[in-house]
């Protein structure tokens, strides 16, 4: 009788214990069974810190491994706005204060580095930066970094000009070129200031800026996006340059505006865009995102999947949804298994291919965006 009832309790036990760890495993939602993706963004945001980061300057270094002049010149401004925002996306999936610790050097170093100012002369190199510092303040609180946000906003806004029927200039010593890249990250810019301060003079840029872009630089059969107008001084639009981030900062342009505005349009116009990745940039046999080259190309498609990742969060009845996770799924497999150093979360602008034996900041942070996205639909469930 004695042994019925050990063998009695040991079994109650045992099915108290199943339930307690069934109920721990719930806790977090489904992306407590899984941390693949949030292990691999771990390994490359320690990747980041330990082969790019110069303590001395308090930035991070154009290559590594670090060489001579290379490291440190040419000053690529729009590449380091890009760390901040992958600093951010360490501290906002993690917590880790080492995170807000770098931004804040970071921010200083930047200062140092650019006279003790954030200005510079090319606008979408400040919305970049804009950008940046505006998701930097949402994760800190830090009002040194709102503060930075408005002064380039109100320096972005003095590129707007009649030129070409409207647009932000590229930059300040050629007004009448308009791009993409100068335009649509100001869209996103204005759209997210509007929801953080409610200045309805915002919402209003963001909706002038976007109707310029749309009408002058964006197919409206495919919503394939054109790099820029009267780049040569002709008036022609460059219709040969189609890059993956043109298309991301107008999918993150029309989500902005949907957030604000909640006007189904919007979402449309990123969905068409989005939808014609798959027609004009993947390749047809492996569904893989081109290489785009060194230097700021290599920051091409991760500009591409943050965008996206904005636009899936956003728009969850979107019915080429899966379609888009399982492109970013395909790429950042591809990534992990051909487009790293053997021994390190080093990166190559190809996605395809083992990196060179010197590794650039820019395809660096690229490789790192697209592994903060897959952590984020990791935790979030939606790699099922």
């Amino acid at each position: 009788m004695l042994q019925k009832k050990l063998i009695a309790g040991v079994a109650v036990l045992l099915i108290m214990a199943a339930a307690v760890i069934w109920q721990l495993s719930q806790k977090d939602g489904p992306s407590a069974s899984s941390a693949l993706w949030q292990e691999r963004a771990d390994e490359a945001q320690l990747e980041l810190a330990a082969s790019f980061w110069d303590e001395k300057r308090s930035l991070f270094n154009n290559a590594a491994p670090c060489i001579a002049q290379l490291c440190t010149d040419p000053f690529n401004y729009w590449w380091l706005a890009h760390a901040v925002d992958v600093l951010v996306d360490g501290y906002e999936r993690t917590d880790d204060k080492r995170f807000t610790e770098q931004i804040a050097k970071l921010y200083q170093g930047l200062l140092d580095r650019n006279a003790g100012v954030m200005i510079n002369d090319y606008y979408d190199d400040m919305e970049w930066m804009a950008l940046a510092w505006l998701r930097a303040y949402d994760a800190t609180k830090d009002e040194r970094y709102k503060q930075a946000s408005l002064d380039l906003w109100e320096e972005i806004k003095g590129g707007w000009n009649d030129e070409m029927g409207g647009g932000i200039a590229w930059r300040k010593e050629q007004i009448d070129y308009k791009n993409t890249p100068a335009n649509a990250p100001a869209v996103i810019l204005a759209a997210r200031l509007y929801g953080h301060f409610h200045n309805e003079e915002d919402l209003e840029w963001a909706k002038k800026i976007y109707d310029w872009q749309k009408k002058t630089l964006v197919d409206p059969e495919t919503g394939l996006v054109w790099d820029g107008i009267n780049r040569t001084g002709d008036g022609n639009i460059d219709k040969d340059w189609q890059f993956t981030y043109g298309q991301g900062v107008y999918i993150g342009a029309g989500t902005e505006l949907y957030r604000a505005t909640e006007e189904q349009a919007y979402l449309e116009d990123a969905r068409l865009t989005a939808a014609n990745l798959k027609n004009m940039f993947l390749t047809p046999a492996t569904g893989m995102l081109p290489s785009e080259g060194e230097g700021d190309g290599g920051l091409f498609k991760g500009v591409l999947v943050r965008y996206l990742g904005e636009l899936i969060a956003a728009d969850p009845g979107n019915p080429k949804r899966k379609e888009l996770i399982g492109m970013l799924k395909t790429n950042a497999d591809s990534l992990w298994q051909y487009g790293k150093a053997e021994d390190k979360a080093l990166f190559s602008y190809s996605w395809t291919q083992t990196p060179d034996a010197v590794v650039q900041l820019s395809t660096e942070l690229s490789g790192i965006m697209l592994l903060e996205q897959m952590a984020v639909l990791e935790k979030n469930g939606q790699l099922d």
